[in-house]
């Protein structure tokens, strides 16, 4: 692995399904050592997972990071509120169009940068299940032509 590479631990695949995603920010993530080798495991999920901007601060709620194994009294409640570092400015911004209607942040994925643990923070606006279904029409779509461009590539 080279030093800029970033390795991802856990992703949040439905809130692509779930969500227009309008920006995506990069975050670092307050942890404990115990959540922080767990983590690196992989026993974190974001599933249902969201953030908010409480008093200035954004914290990450219902992400669950399993306990460790070999942590006995120093492991943390799975579903802790997290605190998530940022700018100033950038979560000033954030608070002011989460306050519009719609918006809402939601954690795509975990992942390590130069041994940090970073979170991929996405301002994003939820889906009407129409958007639903003509996201899987367009999809089928194009599994149907990429599946009809092999078969004449073969003969």
């Amino acid at each position: 692995m080279k030093k800029n590479e970033k390795k991802v631990l856990a992703e949040n695949r439905k809130a692509r399904h779930d969500y227009f995603i309008e920006e995506t920010y990069e975050a670092g993530i307050e942890l404990f050592g115990t959540e922080v080798k767990s983590v690196k495991l992989g026993k974190a999920n974001l599933k249902d997972s969201y953030a908010e901007v409480v008093d200035g601060e954004i914290f990450v709620y219902n992400m669950h990071i399993s306990p460790y194994e070999k942590g006995n009294i120093f492991n943390r409640d799975p579903l802790r509120p997290k605190k998530l570092l940022m700018h100033k400015s950038e979560i000033r911004r954030l608070a002011g169009l989460v306050s519009q209607k719609g918006y809402t942040l939601i954690p795509l994925s975990l992942y390590v940068v130069r041994g940090l643990v970073k979170v991929e923070l996405a301002l994003a606006k939820g889906k009407k299940l129409y958007d639903k279904r003509e996201d899987i029409a367009k999809r089928d779509a194009r599994r149907e032509v990429e599946k009809e461009f092999k078969i004449k590539n073969l003969y």
